[in-house]
């Protein structure tokens, strides 16, 4: 057992204490909270790079204990290093390192400053638990912890009804899916009697377990494995939001943007996508190459629908922030649809390389809206190049790398991983067709986005000249950037180091694997380049005082429809809130009249039969108690004058008894 794995709890729980100091130190301990949050998460990293080391020489370690004894039944927990977990820790540890250190700048003047570096120490330590965990409940504290922290993050501005308001809806809707989690897990422990994933050939996850949910089958015919998987999915979805349960996530822009690059880059969301490549082998039983088992057809089918839906959502946003959330929701889609088609491999290089460029995004935006005076509306901003050369500068590079422009930006390499799995997968070749059409929009997208942003004219709405943000915010940006470009060659046909890592194979520097992708390399090359063309024919025109954005002049209808977010929010609000609604308010008038009415009468009906019982009792009982009482004191005194202790009474009437026994006596005789 490697040491490292006997404190890799400490990765976790630093954070966790950071967070627990911070909630008790006062309000005015500013840089005290910022140096436990960030120190903690320093700390952590070190550890996490330590881990990494220690994986070059065990695939898996775990390390599994009791944690309560209840009857003959022992609860275990436990934790595991393998190559996924500490892919993960790395980055989780190391983007939210940045995000820290940047929310200095972007937060100094917030009065709840070290409020602020509390929730964020909570958020970090619990996605860092669901990372280490090798237990499913383990990991389900932890994800609901993170659906905690992110509730409070999302309304941190809680004075704002907005942010309040996704905040609860943030909650309310990934609690939607964690129900399905939540079932899914208590049926795998029904069938399996553990909830360790790893346990000596003995947990949920190794062969014994999965040959025995394989066998049994349930309605339809379905494997319990498939329905067991396909709910397991559900909460994923809610954390990861795939359509229908994308709702949440463009809401929880409302929140500071070190919160919005912390959700959408390195926690919240890479969660879902993290939980189905920990349970893939559960995922992915009883399937084949030929035909892939229904919980991956599933993730498939609806990766490739939410990939393609916000892409489109995207192109008529207008809030900086709210463009970029949308293209979260997009490539979480690629993520999923990558481990439907292509294994764990495709879908976490996607996540990881997107982790990086996002959080480039977010922070990039944060110091747009930071340098234009908390301006969001990319109306109403342009030509910033010339004021934020910095940001600008590695802003277009996270733009090229989600783009997923050639050869030099990692977003290009995880992308075409997914879309040539996708190719080739043997179910349909539809969601090959909206991965490609996906890529489009997002290139498309994304130069309109920079045109408004940085080029074109100076709105003349800004009431005050743009600045360049502080150090303290353009450094994580130049990091990100660098590392934007560099992770990409860890997973080129050529070099695929990040697939032999999480297979623990040998690396192998393969060239020749390069012409089985040149073709599709090159018709990606060209749908990004169309899409960047478009953007750019489209927008280059486009006057700083117009009111219209081009396509909304030339495709009102379309525009509106895909600004309203093709009103499925409205949809939810007639639908499931107003029968949500109505069934409270059925439920308030079943309390109030019928409950109530029941409630009323059944206490008349007790207190009648208690006035009833109290007569019977005093009436009843009590007198004739009492008058059996008096009957018993006349007898004691009658019988007292028997026994009085007079010797001559006892004579006298010994006396008359012998007469009358004596007359008796003669009377018998007689």
């Amino acid at each position: 057992m490697p040491f490292i794995l006997k404190i890799l709890w400490l990765i976790p729980v630093l954070p966790l204490l950071a967070a627990g100091i911070s909630a008790l130190l006062p309000r005015g301990s500013r840089r005290l909270s910022a140096t436990l949050a960030i120190g903690s998460m320093f700390i952590s990293f070190l550890l996490a790079c330590s881990a990494f080391m220690a994986t070059f020489h065990a695939s898996r370690s775990v390390l599994n204990f009791s944690w309560f004894d209840l009857a003959d039944t022992s609860v275990r927990l436990g934790i595991v290093l393998d190559p996924l977990t500490v892919l993960m820790l790395v980055m989780v540890t190391f983007v939210g390192l940045l995000i820290f250190i940047y929310s200095l700048g972007y937060m100094e003047h917030d009065e709840n400053f070290g409020r602020f570096f509390c929730f964020l120490s909570l958020f970090a330590a619990a996605m860092l638990g669901i990372v280490i965990a090798n237990s499913l409940l383990l990991l389900f504290i932890c994800w609901e912890l993170v659906g905690l922290a992110s509730y409070l993050l999302i309304g941190f501005w809680y004075h704002k009804p907005s942010a309040a308001a996704a905040a609860k809806k943030a909650f309310i809707v990934t609690r939607l899916g964690d129900i399905g989690l939540f079932l899914g897990m208590i049926w795998l422990y029904a069938n399996t009697g553990t909830l360790l994933f790893y346990d000596n050939g003995n947990g949920c996850l190794e062969q014994s377990a999965l040959a025995k949910l394989v066998a049994h089958t349930t309605i339809g015919g379905m494997a319990v494995s498939s329905v067991i998987g396909i709910l397991i999915f559900c909460g994923a979805m809610g954390k990861s939001g795939q359509f229908p349960l994308h709702v949440w996530l463009p809401d929880a822009m409302e929140g500071p943007t070190p919160v919005s690059a912390l959700i959408h880059a390195a926690t919240m969301v890479a969660a879902g996508v993290f939980l189905v490549a920990r349970v893939f082998p559960l995922m992915s039983d009883g399937g084949s190459l030929l035909h892939p088992a229904v919980p991956l057809q599933v993730i498939t089918w609806i990766g490739a629908i939410t990939a393609v839906f916000a892409a489109s959502i995207a192109v008529a946003q207008n809030d900086i922030k709210r463009i970029l959330a949308y293209s979260t929701v997009s490539q979480l889609g690629y993520m999923m649809m990558g481990l439907g088609v292509g294994g764990v491999a495709v879908g976490m290089f996607h996540l990881i390389t997107h982790a990086f460029f996002k959080a480039l995004l977010f922070l990039g935006a944060g110091s747009v809206i930071h340098g234009c005076h908390d301006e969001q509306d990319i109306r109403r901003m342009g030509a910033l190049r010339k004021y934020m050369p910095v940001t600008f500068a590695a802003y277009a590079v996270g733009m090229m790398a989600l783009c997923g422009v050639p050869l030099f930006f990692s977003g290009f390499w995880s992308k075409d991983a997914i879309l040539h799995a996708a190719r080739h997968w043997p179910v349909s070749i539809v969601p090959f067709v909206l991965g490609i059409v996906g890529a489009f929009l997002t290139a498309f997208y994304m130069t309109r986005q920079m045109h408004y942003v940085f080029f074109g004219q100076k709105a003349s709405s800004q009431s005050a000249p743009p600045h360049e943000s502080p150090p303290v915010m353009t450094i994580p940006l130049v990091i990100l950037a660098a590392c934007s470009v560099l992770l990409g060659f860890i997973g080129t046909p050529a070099w695929p180091w990040f697939e032999s890592y999480l297979s623990g194979e040998p690396v192998k520097f393969q060239l020749a694997n390069f012409s089985a992708t040149a073709g599709l390399m090159l018709f990606s090359i060209i749908v990004v380049s169309v899409g960047l063309g478009s953007g750019y024919l489209i927008y280059r025109a486009r006057v700083a005082s117009q009111a219209l954005d081009p396509l909304e002049k030339s495709f009102p209808a379309l525009y509106h429809l895909l600004g309203q977010k093709f009103f499925i929010d409205e949809l939810y609000a007639a639908t499931i809130v107003r029968l949500n609604g109505s069934l409270a308010k059925l439920s308030d008038w079943l309390d109030r009249v019928i409950w109530s009415g029941v409630v009323s009468a059944i206490a008349w009906v007790v207190l009648a039969l208690s006035v009833f019982s109290r007569a019977v009792d005093e009436q009843g009982v009590n007198q004739g108690f009492d008058q059996g009482c008096q009957t018993v004191r006349g007898s004691s005194r009658l019988l007292g004058l028997w026994q009085n202790g007079q010797v001559q009474r006892y004579l006298r009437v010994i006396g008359a008894a012998l007469c009358l026994l004596v007359l008796l006596l003669l009377w018998g005789c007689s």
